[in-house]
């Protein structure tokens, strides 16, 4: 049986990270489950062994690095080793850090702790910012080629233009400010999301009214009026909610059913409780369209980093901000299919007063 590390029954085997540690003499007497699945080795074969031959750990430049660091032998100060990314024979990749533990502060190491990661977690967290930031340059690059192209025009030939030329140019580059400021706001969420540094704001908002003023907006720049239609079912519960993280959801959903959806936009609004859990009350808005829909292998992908439903622009984020806001307020977001099979969009809010106003 694995020898139990503390008093509250914990065993090597229950540890989500690998775990190796050598004796006095070097030799290997626990090597848990979790250190034989990230490097693929046999336990039977490690246990007993040096721990620099059972675990022969070279740093990227090909050195051996039980010599670099030399745990028993080296500075009596030394308490262990940052993590750092090394590599065993063969060229698999393992994030391994140390600890040296001693009876006294310059005594001689009475225990080696290794830790060993796998690698594959971080590589996808540096592949994920390696395309946020080309997803970044690649948006940022063409509204301020527009802006500086403008400006440089305007500023090398101003008497040139009429009144009306100069008024359109400068239009333009007011949008493509907007859509840089947009950016910007976008990266900031991501980074609070990701960070659980989202705030929330509460006060009352009254969630109906947003979603026709919303609508009333997509109308004057140019939609029909009847391709929408808002339904709010009966008398609504109070819900404090940070009205513009709320604006920021309904835009994005409703921009997204314009752009990719057909047909009619169909906005419910309505209460709404949870059948998992008792007292659980909130408001519940749907948005529905009558285009193509999502795919069902894509479901699952709607609400990730830099999913887009077709290829017509868009940096891919607007869903997983949305899906961050709504649930920094404790409420849920569902992606599924409309009646009319296009796509439909349904968060809830839950309602109700924060506990400093009561």
């Amino acid at each position: 049986m694995p020898p139990v590390l503390t008093d509250c029954g914990i065993t090597p085997d229950e540890l989500p990270d690998g775990l190796v540690v050598a004796d006095e003499h070097g030799l290997v007497r626990c090597f848990n489950a979790a250190a034989a699945r990230i490097t693929a080795l046999d336990p039977a074969d490690v246990l007993g062994r040096p721990i620099e031959q059972a675990l022969p750990l070279e740093d990227l430049d090909g050195r051996r690095w039980w010599q670099l660091t030399d745990p028993y032998q080296g500075l009596a100060t030394r308490t262990g080793q940052p993590e750092r990314n090394l590599l065993l024979p063969g060229g698999r990749e393992v994030l391994v850090c140390a600890r040296y533990v001693r009876d006294h502060p310059t005594g001689p190491v009475r225990r080696l702790v290794v830790a060993l990661r796998g690698t594959e977690a971080r590589r996808r967290t540096e592949r994920s910012h390696a395309e946020l930031i080309a997803t970044v340059a690649h948006e940022l690059r063409s509204p301020l080629i527009s802006v500086k192209g403008f400006t440089a025009t305007l500023l090398a030939k101003w008497e040139r233009f009429t009144e009306d030329q100069k008024k359109l140019m400068l239009e333009t580059v007011h949008a493509d400010a907007g859509r840089v400021t947009r950016l910007i706001a976008e990266l900031l969420d991501i980074s609070r999301i990701d960070s659980g540094r989202l705030e929330v704001r509460r006060q009352p908002v009254d969630i109906a009214a947003a979603v026709r003023r919303h609508v009333e907006a997509l109308v004057a720049a140019g939609q029909p009026a009847d391709r929408f239609a808002v339904r709010v079912a009966g008398a609504l519960p109070s819900l404090w909610a940070d009205p513009d993280k709320v604006d920021q959801i309904l835009g994005n959903l409703l921009e997204n059913a314009v752009r990719h959806g057909e047909g009619t936009v169909t906005i419910d609004v309505a209460p709404s409780s949870s059948p998992r859990e008792r007292g659980w009350s909130g408001t519940a808005v749907t948005v529905s369209d009558e285009g193509p829909g999502i795919p069902e292998e894509s479901m699952n992908r709607v609400f990730t980093r830099f999913w887009r439903g077709s290829k017509r622009g868009g940096t891919g984020l607007g869903l997983y901000i949305v899906k961050g806001i709504v649930e920094a307020h404790g409420g849920t977001i569902t992606v599924g299919r409309a009646p009319g099979k296009g796509a439909q969009f349904r968060f809830i809010l839950p309602v109700g007063a924060p506990a400093f106003t009561a």
